[in-house]
């Protein structure tokens, strides 16, 4: 495999994990896993410059923007932090500030770090004016009208100051319990961790959903600050919002130390989850000397506990069948507790992974729990005098049909493409929130449907009536009515909803979005060459190709229409002109107060043709459009000799 391709393969990996993450809510891999990941490409990166592509997830600061919100510009990027995993990474970034500040001390503070979702709330004159999210670190979403449903979060500050307070929305213990039984008592898979839930139930669109969540706040950080961190902490408590008490004052790294090692050992005796502490340098004016690098400031770091491990035996594995056809090894293990959690199988990845770790049926093996996600197998322990192989399936253990493993990839794939398991993953997928929300449709009824042929496919499910569902289990006539109801009802939703419910293996809910932005219809979309698919924002090659070859393929435009034919939604709500891309490839800024055009019309005129509007300036910027009192942005430009236009000069090169 050539350097490029190995790149663009680990590329492809870490957007998996992020989409699984941001988008679906279903992490895979630990944290500490996809750090290495986005190490090993830094790395890689670094060495070969001439290979970094804009949409690589180098290029990104944090999350996923997600559509369905108003957008915020951040006047100070929230940025995320570098992480250390022990005690010697934690010494050498001490080692570092104490070089970089030409000191011989650093006083420092210590905070849990809360398994939450960032947020960053505005107050103007003491009311909140606007909650938004991370996002992409410079530009988040707003969920003012979520976030004030927080009961920990005020409405009115105890004095009337214009501040903005960044902190943490998390979601209890006990709130996680209760949602999960809510989940398995409406057939649904069971979430992941506490963070999941807090951050999907913040991007609902429905503020009644999100207080019945019962979420809570913690504040930690005022922007602008003052002083010190440890009396901004206080600070943030006197203006009425939470902050959380178990926070230290360290005048030394060995503080710092024996803080983490007693937290460690003393996290299961809170009522949230916590994933490690974050140290920052408490002086104020020491941070801003130290400053940031392009993604994290040089005066903090998360500090990450040890993943929780248990040994027990591995009994047996078998393959699972997903979505996409993929067969992952899965462990199925002696049941063995791990951090208060019953465990009872675990990920082995792929069959190259299962020769990595050289492990077989019967053997003693370390197990490992990761930021609460799905266990892995770590390593051999001992190795059973009566072990045996694990056997690559030939055919797929549910429907019988071929398997391959495509050149460059580490799975192998059923192709059928009536196979049972890719189609409950394919129905699952398209019920889900973000698709067409069809709640009801569950785990089990999408089980029954399918053994019991009543659905081949997404578009048979607008064919149900509610007398065909009353004979299966746990439906009755109110639930049968209701779930047909539901289907009814998602006929109704976007286009862009619809495209992400299709599954088409790499396009994610944000890259549907984009794609029905850029094309209107589904019309326009499933004729686009793949050169033209390509000049969409942050659709790369291997994107385009799959878009490409799904909208070939004849089942898949047979089914297309079946859905046109069942009145769903086939155009975006806004139909964008067709115009030709005479910035496709390009990349702007927009600065200043425009005299003829806001800001969002002139990022509208720019996208509508092909180009890309970005907040900051960099080397690969190919124009500043600059207004009135442009400010620093325009320094920057002209200081990498970045060709300046005005508002007349955009629209002369759009040809309006």
């Amino acid at each position: 495999m050539s350097l490029k391709s190995q790149i663009e393969s680990l590329r492809e990996q870490i957007r998996e994990h992020q989409h699984r993450y941001y988008v679906l809510s279903q992490p895979t891999i630990s944290d500490y896993d996809f750090d290495q990941l986005l190490r090993q490409l830094e790395q890689l990166e670094s060495e070969h410059p001439e290979l970094i592509t804009p949409d690589s997830p180098t290029q990104r600061v944090g999350g996923i923007a997600e559509s369905g919100f108003l957008t915020h510009e951040f006047s100070q990027p929230m940025l995320s932090l570098d992480n250390a995993y022990s005690t010697e990474e934690l010494r050498e970034w001490h080692e570092r500030v104490l070089s970089l500040s030409k000191q011989e001390s650093v006083d420092y503070i210590a905070e849990l770090k809360i398994d939450g979702l960032s947020i960053a709330l505005l107050y103007e004159e003491g009311l909140l004016a606007r909650a938004v999210t991370r996002g992409d670190g410079r530009i988040g979403e707003v969920v003012t009208a979520n976030v004030r449903t927080i009961k920990s979060v005020p409405l009115r500050l105890r004095k009337k100051e214009t501040v903005e307070i960044r902190g943490e929305i998390y979601l209890s213990l006990e709130a996680f319990r209760q949602a999960n039984e809510e989940r398995e008592i409406a057939g649904l898979p069971r979430y992941a961790n506490p963070r999941n839930v807090a951050a999907g139930t913040v991007r609902q669109l429905d503020p009644a959903m999100v207080a019945r969540r019962s979420l809570d706040f913690f504040g930690y950080s005022p922007i602008p600050a003052r002083g010190k961190q440890s009396e901004n902490l206080k600070w943030i408590g006197e203006l009425g919002l939470k902050v959380n008490p178990h926070h230290k004052l360290c005048h030394t790294i060995e503080d710092v130390e024996e803080f983490f090692a007693e937290w460690e050992e003393r996290r299961d005796s809170l009522k949230y989850e916590i994933d490690g502490l974050v140290v920052k340098v408490d002086d104020i004016g020491l941070q801003q000397t130290l400053g940031f690098t392009s993604k994290a400031p040089r005066w903090a770091i998360a500090v990450k506990f040890r993943a929780r491990q248990a040994e027990t035996k591995l009994e047996n594995i078998i393959a699972n069948v997903g979505r996409t056809g993929a067969l992952t090894p899965v462990a199925i293990l002696e049941p063995v507790q791990l951090g208060g959690v019953t465990i009872r199988n675990a990920t082995l990845h792929n069959e190259d992974e299962i020769e990595r770790l050289g492990v077989q049926i019967g053997d003693r093996v370390l197990i490992e729990r990761g930021g609460d996600v799905i266990p892995k197998v770590v390593r051999v322990v001992d190795e059973a005098a009566d072990r045996r192989k694990y056997k690559i399936p030939k055919h797929c253990p549910i429907c019988g049909g071929e398997v391959y493993r495509p050149e460059g990839e580490a799975v192998r794939r059923c192709v059928s493409l009536t196979c049972p398991a890719k189609l409950k993953g394919a129905l699952l997928h398209w019920a889900g929130r973000k698709a067409m929300n069809i709640d009801g449709l569950g785990e089990k009824i999408v089980d029954q449907l399918v053994d019991k042929a009543m659905v081949r496919d997404v578009s048979d499910l607008y064919d149900l009536r509610a007398e065909q569902l009353e004979g299966l289990e746990r439906m009755g006539k109110k639930s049968s009515e209701g779930l047909v109801r539901e289907i009814d009802e998602s006929r109704r939703l976007s286009f862009s909803r619809l495209l992400f419910g299709l599954g088409i293996r790499h396009v994610g809910e944000r890259t549907a979005q984009l794609l029905a932005d850029h094309f209107g219809s589904m019309d326009e979309l499933g004729k686009a060459p793949q050169a033209e698919l390509e000049q969409v924002h942050e659709v790369g090659p291997q994107i385009a190709e799959s878009i490409h070859h799904f909208f070939h393929e004849d089942q898949n435009r047979d089914l297309i229409k079946r859905l046109q034919k069942h009145g769903l939604t086939m155009k975006a709500a806004v139909q964008r002109e067709r115009l030709p891309q005479v910035f496709a490839g390009q990349i702007f800024v927009v600065t200043g107060t425009l005299e003829g055009m806001t800001r969002d019309e002139a990022t509208a005129l720019i996208e509508q043709r092909g180009g890309r509007v970005t907040s900051s300036v960099s080397k690969k910027t190919n124009f500043v459009v600059a207004g009135q009192d442009p400010g620093s942005k325009l320094d920057k430009a002209q200081s990498l000799g970045i060709e300046v236009i005005d508002e007349s000069t955009l629209r002369k090169l759009s040809g309006t």
